[in-house]
């Protein structure tokens, strides 16, 4: 098996200058007295109690009332607690204390959509709104503990909900808007939600889509909801144009003015535990009931502003800009990690290659961008738009580039490289998952980067790559797993405790969370992901990871994309099929077919020579820009495709199937 990227051993990045020796993660090395790299983690995942507590301090991070106890295990692993005795909020630390003195001026966000339209809201402004929210959901009897609902576009009015809601304590259910009223109302329900916070509609490539009915669905599905409060992103003459009806339900139903009519402009935040809840983020729920992922005050804030903050180097006059969405683990991640530091969050609504191909790069330069985050997804539909949109926008501002979702391909990567970050900045490679709201892989501004990298472990995460019993493996194929707590993982999984025990802690013991990645080390200690270990092909006895043979088929220029699976087989087991998107000047063919078998061929080894390749549109992807390997495997074997609602868009799975 090729285990390794054909080009492992080239660094093509170096850290040089002010990444070196001005970095936040340098200055916490030079207080604690640390060298290396090497030293830097193998000290943070041996002693993770001592760098919580060494790293929360070092970054800024205030409490109102002081922790006790670092880290409890009293009740095992999968119970942990953080920052026992301790009292904060995650707004005290990301608004309030900007929102006075000399940061209340500067943009908390500047929001702009596919279209031109764009708004700056200052700290001292999102304090204010945020605190007319507050007050507004408390006359709705909305109060500690209590969920609220976020079902809206990628508009300003969400981040006062936000943080509205965490500053009263209570619980935020953040949900995309894409979804359908079944999935809403799924999510709705297993919160308990009372109140719920959408609009009217959005703009996607100039067209109006209509939010509003699929949460009147939802609501009727779940008449748990007392109160839907409703922006008016189109407007009435928009709404007329496009033909959309918004049906206002007497008594229960609001618009966002009147809800807001006569609240005050000032309210008191909360003063909270370190383990209450702030957020419960479901996962997409492509197979199964969607998982309810429990996460606190504390947990947030440490994860988040570690990362942005050692990482992402973030500082107060950075403008930060992830292509992404609220319902998605990386839109409360990047608001409460930049806020944290008093710098200024990009919030983009729209496609971003609508109006015309070039947009996202013109965001950028107009904006002054200085971070950069997309999936490789993305960045594969850009590139076929041609360098020369790229080429248009002075990129010069940008200093770091960061990317998430799914593993690389060398072309893409080194694409990204190149022409958006000049070869001159790092990619921040970075992989978690919704139940840490972080990351266990992610490089830091001092290290040296190989093509498609994600460096080695993130700061306090003890993670391992391992073979069936555990054991640590290097050059080759493993599991990711972790060994020790960390402050963000999930306190269980909503309503349903022995699901989350399932899920993580049956294959390797209470003792180790077993994450469900395929992980690669090198020689040298680079990290890489190869994709889930439940998509797991296996020929013949040889096993793979889908990502490996996607790879090897998206370096032949024809192809833009490409998702392999694995279908029963009656002499070799499973037999691999794959599914290729080409590039829009190439034409399928039976020669082509022929080609891209002997190119896995060349690159896997004989054994993994596809069965079938098959030409698509396009693949079927949740809206964070992830290949939905299993549904595509359901389609083709005629199976029941079980919950679509994360996929973007569902019609990619037609024509997939073994009659087609």
């Amino acid at each position: 098996m090729a285990d390794a990227p054909a080009d492992a051993d080239r660094i093509i990045w170096e850290p040089y200058g002010d990444y070196l020796e001005k970095s936040n993660v340098r200055r916490f090395m030079n207080a604690h007295g640390i060298t290396t790299y090497e030293e830097l983690i193998g000290r943070s995942t041996s002693d993770v109690a001592w760098f919580w507590e060494a790293a929360l301090k070092d970054l800024g991070v205030e409490w109102d009332t002081p922790f006790d106890t670092v880290l409890d295990e009293t009740e095992g692993f999968p119970w942990a607690r953080w920052f026992v005795g301790g009292k904060l909020n995650i707004v005290r630390n990301c608004l309030d204390r900007h929102a006075v003195g000399p940061r209340a001026a500067r943009p908390a966000i500047e929001w702009v959509s596919e279209g031109g339209e764009r708004r700056t809201v200052s700290y001292a402004d999102l304090e204010c709104e945020t605190c007319r929210v507050a007050n507004a959901l408390k006359a709705a009897g909305i109060g500690h503990g209590d969920t609220v609902g976020l079902y809206m576009p990628m508009v300003p009015e969400l981040v006062s909900v936000f943080y509205a809601a965490l500053k009263i304590g209570a619980v935020l259910i953040p949900v995309f808007s894409g979804f359908g009223g079944h999935a809403l109302a799924t999510r709705l329900e297993d919160g308990a939600c009372r109140i719920l916070f959408t609009a009217d509609g959005s703009v996607r490539r100039g067209k109006p889509i209509a939010t509003k009915p699929d949460a009147d669905r939802a609501v009727e599905l779940y008449p748990g909801i007392e109160k839907v409060i409703v922006v008016d992103r189109l407007g009435a003459e928009r709404r007329a144009q496009a033909g959309i009806e918004i049906v206002m339900t007497p008594g229960r139903d609001v618009w966002w003015n009147d809800f807001l009519d006569g609240a005050a402009t000032a309210c008191a935040t909360e003063s909270l535990e370190a383990e209450d809840r702030s957020m419960i983020i479901f996962t997409s729920g492509t197979t199964g009931r969607p998982k309810g992922t429990v996460h606190t005050h504390a947990g947030c804030l440490a994860q988040m502003a570690k990362e942005l903050g050692y990482a992402f180097d973030v500082k107060p006059d950075d403008v930060f800009f992830w292509l992404t969405d609220i319902g998605w683990m990386m839109g409360p991640w990047e608001l409460i990690g930049v806020h944290f530091f008093g710098a200024t969050v990009v919030i983009f609504e729209g496609a971003p290659n609508w109006p015309h191909p070039g947009r996202l790069w013109e965001v950028c330069a107009e904006l002054r961008a200085t971070h950069l985050g997309i999936s490789p997804t993305a960045i594969r539909l850009l590139m076929r738009e041609g360098l020369e949109h790229v080429e248009r926008f002075d990129l010069s501002s940008l200093k770091y580039l960061g990317s998430t979702g799914e593993p690389w391909d060398a072309d893409s990567y080194a694409w990204f490289f190149k022409n958006v970050g000049g070869s001159r900045i790092p990619i921040i490679n970075i992989s978690g998952g919704t139940e840490i709201v972080g990351c266990f892989l992610m490089p830091l501004p001092i290290t040296a980067l190989k093509p498609t990298t994600l460096r080695g472990p993130m700061l306090g995460m003890a993670i391992d790559c391992v073979d069936d019993n555990a054991e640590p493996v290097r050059g080759q194929l493993g599991y990711l797993i972790c060994r020790r707590p960390a402050p963000s993982m999930t306190k269980g999984f909503l309503n349903d405790p022995e699901r989350y025990l399932a899920t993580y802690f049956s294959r390797f013991g209470p003792d180790i969370w077993f994450h469900g990645d395929w992980a690669y080390v090198d020689g040298d200690g680079f990290w890489y992901l190869r994709g889930r270990a439940d998509d797991t092909i296996k020929v013949s006895g040889r096993r793979t990871g889908p990502a490996e043979v996607e790879a090897a088929l998206i370096e032949h220029p024809a192809v833009s994309e490409a998702a392999a699976i694995g279908v029963p087989h009656e002499i070799k087991g499973e037999g691999l099929v794959c599914f290729v998107v080409l590039h829009s000047a190439v034409h399928a063919s039976e020669d082509l077919r022929a080609e891209l078998k002997q190119q896995v061929v060349e690159i896997m080894g004989k054994t993994l020579r596809p069965d079938d390749v098959r030409f698509v549109r396009a693949l079927p992807k949740t809206r964070s820009g992830k290949i939905v390997r299993g549904a595509i495997r359901r389609a083709f074997l005629n199976e029941d495709l079980g919950d679509l609602s994360s996929i973007e868009d569902p019609d990619t799975l037609h024509g997939i199937s073994t009659s087609s």
